[in-house]
């Protein structure tokens, strides 16, 4: 690996940011069992603020701020590129999410239970891709640039999703098993692909959450929850778009923003 200190230290403090979030969700989630509990909403709403927008999503994007106000990486190196390329990657990733959700999930959900779930599960999916992916994955790749870009994105695609495969530890059954848990590293291989081709934080959130909607509907009809004929959770939706927010708005003033220090 380089041995510039810029890169030394921002792969320690990814690896610190991802030991802090796996601890939160630990405690906020994994422990209670919070996602197992339905009439636990303080320990959820504490769950999505603490572990979703604070550590998984707001932290991560002051941490690339900081990487490139130090001039050792662009916006476009760390998933975030111009308004076009990000059109361009949420266009693509919504097309093959939903192709590969349909040809996965047979026969289909009603369309209001699939956007129910795609709403609940966003702000756990974008903090995951940023923590993994845009600063682990990104201080791996960095880390191995010298080496070739194929070197440096096999490198940042192996750890990224063995870790967010193992992260999972910190969740409530049945994601805390070795068997789901080496079944999601398999996933996480696939966002790897998606993030390191693309180099786009927005669509790899939306093609990633698709993995995730999937999993929850799978779950909620084996257990005979998902009516034939559902109502839009609005909480849901509130919480989402806040999400959206959460990273939309300091990803554009934080990261693309960023100027290199002088």
């Amino acid at each position: 690996m380089r041995s510039d200190p810029i890169y030394r230290a921002f792969l320690r403090d990814a690896l610190l940011v991802y030991a802090a979030w796996t601890a939160a969700t630990y405690l906020l989630e994994g422990l209670p069992g919070t996602l197992v509990r339905p009439e636990a909403v303080g320990l959820r709403l504490a769950y999505a603020l603490v572990a979703g927008l604070g550590l998984g999503i707001l932290l991560p994007l002051w941490r690339l701020r900081a990487l490139v106000r130090a001039g050792a990486a662009s916006p476009e190196d760390l998933g975030f590129g111009s308004a076009r390329r990000a059109v361009q990657g949420v266009a693509i990733a919504a097309v093959a999410g939903c192709a590969l959700f349909a040809i996965n999930f047979d026969p289909p959900a009603p369309a209001v239970a699939v956007l129910n779930a795609f709403a609940q599960v966003w702000v756990v999916s974008v903090a995951e891709v940023l923590v993994c992916w845009g600063l682990v994955g990104s201080a791996v790749a960095l880390a191995l640039r010298a080496r070739g870009r194929t070197a440096a994105a096999i490198g940042g695609a192996l750890v990224a999703s063995a870790l967010f495969g193992l992260y999972h530890f910190a969740h409530s059954p049945p994601f805390n098993s070795w068997a789901m848990v080496g079944f999601l590293s398999g996933i996480g291989l696939a966002t790897s692909a998606w993030w390191f081709i693309s180099r786009d934080a927005y669509g790899t959130a939306i093609f990633h959450n698709f993995f995730a909607v999937t999993g929850v509907l799978a779950a909620l009809r084996a257990a005979g929850l998902v009516p034939e004929h559902p109502a839009p959770e609005t909480p849901l939706f509130g919480m989402a778009a806040v999400a959206t927010i959460a990273l939309v708005v300091p990803a554009i003033a934080w990261v693309r923003r960023a100027k290199p220090a002088q």
